[in-house]
Order: C-alpha cells, then sequence, then structure tokens
C-alpha cells in the first residue's frame, strides 16, 4: 500500500468517525460535552491530515480545485460546531443543519471526483 493511499484512509477514517460522533451529539442535546470535546479531537485529525492531501494534490495540477475542497472542509468543520454550541444554548439549528448537509456533499463530490478520490462516484 503506498503512502498516498494510506493518508487518503486515514483522512476518510478521521471524517467518518467524526460525521459519527457529530449526529449522535447532536441528537443526544445537552448531556454531550464529552462526544463534543472528542469531536474536536478528530476536528484536529481531519484538518492535519486534510492538509497533507492538500500539499500532495498540489502535484495533480489541480490545485484550485483542492483548494475548493480543503474550504469546503473547513466550512462543513464550522456549521458541526455551529450546530452542536447552538443546541446547548437551545438555540434553533435548522438552518446550520442544511448548511452542514449542503458543505458536506459538495466537500464529499469534490473528493470523489478529484484525481486523489477513490472513484467512488467515477
Amino acid at each position: 500500500m503506498s503512502f498516498l493511499t494510506s493518508q487518503t484512509h486515514l483522512h476518510i477514517t478521521t471524517w467518518v468517525v467524526a460525521i459519527v460522533i457529530f449526529l449522535i451529539a447532536a441528537f443526544m442535546g445537552k448531556n454531550s460535552k464529552g462526544l463534543h470535546m472528542a469531536l474536536r479531537l478528530f476536528y484536529v485529525l481531519i484538518i492535519i491530515t486534510g492538509g497533507a492531501l492538500f500539499i500532495t494534490g498540489m502535484d495533480y495540477g489541480q490545485g484550485m480545485l483542492y483548494g475548493f475542497k480543503f474550504i469546503g472542509g473547513i466550512l462543513v468543520i464550522g456549521m458541526m460546531e455551529m450546530v452542536l454550541v447552538r443546541k446547548e444554548k437551545n438555540k434553533p439549528t435548522g438552518m446550520f443543519l442544511i448548511l452542514f448537509a449542503v458543505f458536506l456533499l459538495i466537500t464529499m463530490f469534490l473528493g470523489f471526483k478529484l484525481p486523489m478520490g477513490q472513484s467512488f462516484l467515477a
């Protein structure tokens, strides 16, 4: 297994685990402080592995699309955090859940479509 493949698999694993933790924490309500802190650790891991893939992606000549994917990933993380913080404060989260879903779909589409992707949508 090449280094790039294992790097991609690590990135995918971190965001899949983060999304599962996010969904559990979002539906638990106010009693999810421990999950929220674990999720923040996964944010850091996602950013580190995504940043490494972003730097590697510059060799494929599609740096702008990888840049859009990177920004999309940051927006997904931001929406996840906004949903959980607003849920703790008993404020409405509907708009942020919709934005989370939209940014997640865009980011996943770019991730699978770009040359380092897993050819899931090809």
